[in-house]
């Protein structure tokens, strides 16, 4: 049932049977995780749709299934099973291909799973539709393609129309990852870290800009990483002045990126161009610097302080969030305090907080000191409740702003619709404003309140 887990599959002649003819497949490639996988999933069905595979949406029949699936925690395996398994039902007769982080490091537990027919690690998803041109006729059997991440990983060979339905695109400028941090499994499911080439990416971002995206997001697993595996001398500060030089109506935003990369030229570039977007979200995890060392991170509570402290004399308005780690193995009470001292000096209005919990295989499951359950979820509950008063803060003082918005959506009526829509600012904060008319997603506004996590504005007319 089950074939090897290491098959290359690089000869033809030893591919499964195909999926139905794709002139009458409908599609639906579903996607867990972060923006690197959703920029991969788009780049996976346009080129379907290139091949007339229909793109299934709602309620709409569906024959082949795509999952790109996400392995940051194990609530986030289990997540993707539950997604998998929730399909099956709804339409068994359906085929269905297993990728992404978890496929590429348990692909085991994917292929297990009954009505499964294909598992693809990460190092070849983005060939899954030359993949399919190969096949014909029924699959007889679970198959894997899984070849060694380390040695090999296809990159983007084609640059991506758009995200369907958005005015924020993704854009992938690395891959993988060096660090190797003790709790962490992501540097085993994508590999050592790549660097796509500069003039791709300005491609790949004249292309979106030009069909009509207002705001592009630079991702990576470890962007801040960025040419360091190249030798045309092109660090993130310098990528992302070619990507300012760019024509058009447009923003870039960064996505995760580690505190010891904000280096001087960077926050320098920030704060002396307006579209760059003065927010950023931090890798940042603890503020002790024993738990960080033990962590294996490349910042310690010194170093992270003096770069946010540096962004902030360039940048005063700029606003945070943050990857908050609790519980780490051997993590004191007063370790845990420091980390809330430093989420309030640096003023992390935006964290995205983590309860600890082991992963088989990483050095950090093998400590013998691990913070119990409880303790940890307790600990993740008030580093949420912090977030959330830093976040009531820096919201009071948006109070009266003006500046532009651009629109994402317009809320459904179970959101208190009724017209109404949703944009952001380029500091991250969410704006609800009252239906206005017109095409342009750009909107001058007057910030007027709160609604919850919301900022309420109104059309100005300055």
């Amino acid at each position: 049932m089950f074939s090897d887990l290491n098959q290359p599959f690089m000869n033809p002649g030893e591919m499964p049977d195909r999926l139905p003819d794709q002139n009458t497949t409908r599609v639906s490639v579903k996607t867990l995780g972060c923006k690197v996988n959703a920029y991969e999933s788009e780049l996976i069905a346009e080129k379907l749709q290139e091949r007339n595979y229909q793109r299934a949406e709602g309620t709409d029949p569906v024959d082949l299934y795509i999952f790109n699936t996400c392995t940051v925690t194990a609530e986030a395996d289990r997540q993707a099973r539950q997604m998998i398994r929730r399909a099956i039902r709804t339409h068994p007769e359906a085929r269905v291909i297993v990728t992404g982080c978890y496929a590429e490091t348990n692909a085991q537990a994917c292929a297990d799973i009954p009505g499964v027919d294909l598992v693809v690690g990460n190092s070849q998803k983005l060939r899954i539709p030359e993949i399919l041109d190969t096949l014909s006729g029924p699959m007889p059997a679970t198959r894997v393609m899984r070849p060694d991440i380390q040695e090999r990983m296809d990159l983007p060979d084609a640059v991506l129309k758009g995200y369907e339905g958005q005015t924020r695109a993704f854009v992938q400028i690395q891959q993988g990852c060096d660090r190797g941090c003790t709790f962490c499994v992501i540097h085993t499911a994508r590999g050592p870290s790549r660097s796509f080439s500069a003039p791709m990416i300005v491609r790949q971002c004249r292309q979106l800009v030009d069909n009509g995206y207002g705001e592009i997001v630079l991702c990576g697993v470890d962007i801040g990483s960025y040419g360091e595996d190249r030798d045309d001398e092109c660090d993130l500060a310098g990528l992302i002045r070619q990507v300012l030089g760019i024509e058009g109506d447009y923003r870039i935003r960064l996505s995760s990126i580690d505190p010891a990369h904000l280096t001087d030229g960077l926050i320098e570039l920030i704060a002396d161009n307006d579209r760059i977007c003065p927010h950023l979200h931090l890798s940042m995890q603890s503020g002790n610097t024993l738990i960080l060392k033990r962590m294996k991170r490349r910042a310690t509570r010194q170093i992270l302080h003096e770069r946010v402290m540096t962004l902030r004399s360039k940048v005063p308005e700029a606003v945070l969030g943050a990857d908050i780690l609790v519980g780490f193995p051997t993590e004191s009470a007063e370790h845990f305090n420091q980390t809330l001292d430093a989420m309030e000096e640096l003023e992390i209005a935006y964290p995205h907080v983590f309860a600890y919990s082991p992963r088989q295989g990483t050095p950090a499951a093998r400590i013998p000191s691990q913070v119990d359950r409880k303790t940890c979820r307790e600990r993740a509950d008030l580093a949420r409740k912090k977030g959330a008063e830093i976040w009531s803060r820096v919201a009071a003082r948006q109070m009266g702003r003006r500046d532009r918005v651009l629109i994402e959506s317009v809320l459904e009526e179970r959101e208190g619709g009724s017209g109404r829509q949703r944009g952001r600012l380029a500091n991250y904060f969410p704006v609800v404003l009252e239906s206005c008319t017109g095409a342009d997603p750009w909107k001058q506004v007057e910030i007027t309140g709160m609604d919850g996590t919301d900022l309420v504005a109104r059309l100005s007319c300055d």
